[in-house]
């Protein structure tokens, strides 16, 4: 517990210097939207330090199992992103937010975006911080949570592609993509992140204290569902046509077989 209570400095340290970047950054082009990339980061960082931190106190498959998971889909996540915003004026979300400051908007925006992202990814990276200095074997809950991990990141980037691949056809602008993972789920790409953080925290739960970091994923998930994710997006969406028919047939979240007759929610 000494070891472990000496890594938190260093992980939220980590997520301090980022988000520090970020903002400079920010102040730089201008667009707070550099954060949707920075957020992969975090978690590629507190990963990195929580590895280094525990070296000779945990078990070595599971810290190098919480240190390559995160970090690769870290850095899948912030190369997406970064790719997708390139040459992009400010996410209408951000301009928005700041708009509502009754002060500085710099000071208000670092307190709304930079330090609230920051706080999150803290949040829910605790089952990577406490993992890394569990000492028993990885069992068979450990490699069931990888394997929800790759499940998870197949989602988020075949989703993902499939998306591109979409936008990229002039003739779909405006539309709505009803082909691939999209036919199963209109969020195959939040499906994915929540599968990606139950699986971490399966490989930490495979021991104590790591089962007490289950309100990590937990997070996560309402935030996909019921925070900036599927709620805030799917309100953008509304107006489209065809969007009426296609939610009507198509689960929310978990993927399912298209539906018919009455509409219910995935």
């Amino acid at each position: 517990m000494s070891a472990f209570a000496g890594s938190v400095p260093y992980s939220a340290g980590a997520v301090v210097l980022l988000l520090a970047a970020t903002f400079i950054g920010f102040l730089i082009v201008g667009k707070h939207s550099l954060i949707d990339s920075t957020w992969g980061l975090l978690f590629a960082a507190v990963a990195i330090a929580a590895f280094a931190c525990s070296s000779g106190h945990g078990d070595p498959v599971r810290r190098w199992l919480l240190l390559a998971l995160p970090v690769i889909w870290g850095l899948r996540l912030a190369i997406h992103t970064g790719r997708r915003s390139i040459g992009k004026p400010e996410d209408p979300r951000y301009g928005k937010l700041v708009s509502k400051a009754t002060g500085h908007q710099n000071l208000y925006a670092l307190r709304t975006i930079y330090l609230l992202q920051g706080l999150l990814a803290f949040l829910i990276s605790t089952p990577i911080q406490v993992g890394a200095f569990e000492r028993g074997p990885v069992g068979p809950i450990g490699w069931v949570g990888a394997g929800v991990w790759c499940l998870g990141v197949f989602f988020e980037t075949v989703g993902d592609h499939q998306m591109e691949a979409f936008r990229r056809n002039p003739a779909n602008k405006g539309g709505i993509i009803e082909t691939g993972l999209w036919r199963y789920t209109r969020h195959p790409n939040y499906f994915g992140d929540a599968c990606v953080w139950w699986g971490i925290f399966a490989i930490a739960a495979d021991h104590w204290p790591g089962v007490i970091t289950i309100y990590a994923p937990i997070l996560m998930t309402l935030l996909l569902t019921k925070g900036s994710g599927v709620r805030v997006l799917e309100g953008h969406l509304r107006d489209r046509p065809g969007w009426a028919s296609y939610a009507a047939r198509t689960s929310t979240f978990v993927p399912l077989p298209p539906r018919r007759g009455r509409p219910r929610d995935g």
